[in-house]
């Protein structure tokens, strides 16, 4: 049997149909998958010339959605056929076994909660997305075709994360309550939403020392929520202290 011809690869056109706005604001700090921050929020935006009044009809009977979009900040310009994610402490894995967004065509995939539908705005929770995504299409989320309870989960069904506290200094208490007066109804959800961020280690492995470890790495970091800049610094591995957060 003779191979099957290779197509001649051509260029696709295609067009965005709405952009993002997240509480994440820079790379930094966004999860790695979708799902893992339950307080992270988004709005997206859905374009009005694709007529939101009856392309969104029906919609909202949906509990979760499927987002593709475009990884519009990546700054990798050649292709890597082996990765090194995070969770694997170094070690490297071919790139069609991970999430990474560094990909031959950068596009994203992620399964988000709709919280609620208003005109063109499609209002999410448990994002994964930079402020400012493109977004390419949306599918809703089919549980009895998707939810496949028999599936494995290759090299990450053997990772065993350790329980991180996350613990507030006084001065981080103090500013954290000044910011939620600004979000009354989600006093609750920014203090998740500082947590479960930081509990997700967004340092790369470069500068995941900590205080008092012999490291000739920086021990501070700050992730930006929202118009928030959170400072954090991990006190041993599974200890982390917010003891800033400056606001706008």
């Amino acid at each position: 049997m003779s191979n099957p011809t290779i197509p001649i690869i051509k260029p696709i056109e295609i067009q965005t149909i709405g952009v993002i706005e997240s509480c994440f604001r820079d790379r930094f700090g966004t999860p790695r998958q979708s799902g893992l921050i339950k307080a992270s929020t988004a709005k997206l935006i859905l374009n009005k010339s694709l007529q939101p009044e009856s392309s969104l009809q029906g919609l909202s009977d949906y509990s979760h959605l499927w987002v593709i979009f475009h990884f519009h900040l990546n700054t990798n310009l050649q292709f890597h056929p082996k990765v090194h994610p995070p969770r694997l402490g170094g070690q490297s894995i071919g790139l069609f076994a991970t999430r990474s967004p560094h990909r031959p065509n950068p596009i994203g995939l992620s399964l988000c909660k709709i919280e609620e539908i208003r005109n063109n705005e499609i209002f999410l929770s448990g994002i994964d997305f930079v402020d400012g995504t493109p977004v390419l299409d949306i599918k809703p989320y089919l549980p009895e075709v998707e939810a496949l309870t028999e599936a494995k989960g290759g090299w990450t069904d053997h990772l065993v994360a350790a329980p991180v506290e996350v613990r507030f200094s006084e001065q981080a208490a103090m500013d954290l309550y000044l910011w939620s007066q600004r979000y009354p109804r989600e006093q609750i959800m920014l203090e998740n939403l500082v947590r479960q961020t930081i509990v997700c280690d967004p340092r790369p492995n470069l500068y995941k020392g900590y205080e008092g470890e012999q490291s000739k790495y920086r021990n501070t970091h700050a992730v930006r929520l929202y118009e928030g800049d959170v400072h954090f610094q991990f006190l041993s591995a599974t200890e982390v202290e917010v003891f800033q957060i400056k606001i706008e």
